[in-house]
């Protein structure tokens, strides 16, 4: 058998209805759509938030809490990740990126308590959870809070070149 061979098996490929096109088909005139309305019209559907004269269910349900429309998505950090740093190392974002820990430098990361840790750090995060923080400083490490601004200064500080004397 090769593959000029090969056929599929009878029935399992059905032909499309061609509508449309002439009385003769038995599928002319409206197409199957019936006669006239919202569904005969072609490019309109009706929606799924629509529900007649009756109160949509988006409107009858009650509105609780709040929702920020924009959010902050923090990359997450286990804190088992930061026992790889030897005692009294300066955990910042550069150093975190370049052992592949987080994808960006710009984008927050958030410290989890995740894990045990037992070496001393110094470690600069955008925000800790309080276990981490507790951990960190049991440790005998230190947390500081860093702000979007320093991060991408600091970037900017470790990727500029040396000034030429």
């Amino acid at each position: 058998m090769q593959a000029h061979n090969l056929q599929s098996p009878k029935g399992s490929r059905k032909r499309k209805r061609i509508v449309g096109r002439g009385s003769g088909s038995g599928w002319g005139k409206t197409a199957g759509r019936g006669e006239n309305g919202q569904r005969s019209r072609s490019g309109r559907s009706i929606l799924r938030v629509l529900e007649g004269g009756q109160m949509p269910l988006v409107r009858r349900i009650p509105k609780l809490g709040f929702r920020s429309h924009r959010p902050i998505f923090y990359q997450p950090i286990k804190l088992a990740e930061l026992s790889r740093f030897k005692t009294n190392t300066v955990v910042d974002p550069q150093t975190l990126k370049e052992n592949g820990i987080i994808n960006s430098v710009y984008k927050p990361y958030k410290i989890l308590g995740v894990g045990d840790i037992k070496n001393a750090l110094t470690v600069k995060a955008y925000a800790f959870s309080n276990t981490a923080s507790e951990k960190i400083k049991k440790a005998g490490g230190k947390t500081e809070v860093l702000t979007r601004k320093q991060i991408r200064e600091e970037a900017k500080k470790k990727n500029q070149p040396a000034a030429k004397k």
